[in-house]
């Protein structure tokens, strides 16, 4: 059952709304004002930490208990870069900055490295 995070375009306030599955349809309304205007917000996730597999093909992340795979910066945000293509959708500006901010070494806000 999928969360979708919509912005409110009158309140500026953010509903999530949960769905039966990527196909329901949904007409989302503000929870906070009520109204209507409602624009799809980039919500954001948490990747499972058992995947052990290098995403660019090299193979298995060495069982270094010093290497941390959700540490290397060339792993930051390559799932939702992925993801994006994947579904044939174009990478929000803030995404794609927040990800190469990351990559650079500054974490989004309210992350703990």
């Amino acid at each position: 059952m999928p969360l979708y995070e919509y912005l409110c375009g009158d309140c500026g306030g953010k509903s999530t709304f949960l769905t039966r599955s990527v196909n329901s349809p949904l007409e989302p309304s503000c929870q906070a004002c009520g109204s209507g205007r409602m624009q799809r917000a980039v919500s954001s996730f948490a990747i499972g930490k058992t995947v052990r597999q290098v995403h660019d093909g090299t193979g298995p992340v060495p069982e270094d208990p010093g290497m941390d795979f959700y540490r290397d910066p060339r792993n930051i945000g390559r799932n939702v870069e992925e993801r994006f293509q994947q579904w044939g959708m174009e990478l929000p500006e803030q995404a794609r900055e927040a990800i190469d901010a990351a990559r650079e070494g500054a974490p989004p806000a309210g992350l703990d490295w």
